[in-house]
């Protein structure tokens, strides 16, 4: 019973997860972090599918290593963001939601600013890279 509880739990985060995605003002990555502890506990097969997965993996990744978000990662979400909220606002037209939103745009913009960015290498910088281990493992300057 203990084990279809804790699956059920781990999929519905996980849902609430990937409608984070793309709905701005819910929050992807608790989600995932939630759903990833309750499959390490209840199916450790699960957890590394999910690690694994080409949507949920890097979440994952980051949030485990440190490293940080990649920089076009936040970008898109900044976009994703504004476009919801403003989605909404001209959708609702209410004065308060038109109040409330661009405070939360506002809050977690600045959140996602604030979170340490990961610098990915570019395909430039891997050749240099190369190059200068090949010149020094060859002696030549």
């Amino acid at each position: 019973m203990k084990y279809y509880l804790l699956t059920a739990i781990a999929f519905i985060s996980l849902a609430l997860g990937l409608i984070g995605i793309v709905l701005p003002v819910l929050p992807t990555t608790p989600f995932v972090l939630l759903s990833a502890g309750i499959f390490s506990v209840s199916s450790p097969e699960r957890a590394r599918k999910l690690e694994n997965s080409r949507i949920f993996g890097s979440y994952l990744r980051h949030w485990r290593t440190r490293q940080g978000v990649p920089l076009r990662v936040k970008v898109r979400a900044i976009i994703v963001l504004w476009a919801g909220l403003i989605l909404s606002m001209i959708l609702a037209q209410s004065k308060i939601v038109s109040i409330i939103l661009p405070i939360i745009g506002i809050s977690v913009t600045l959140h996602l600013v604030l979170i340490k960015t990961f610098k990915e290498e570019q395909p430039d910088e891997i050749l240099e890279t190369e190059t200068t281990d090949s010149q020094d493992i060859t002696g030549i300057s």
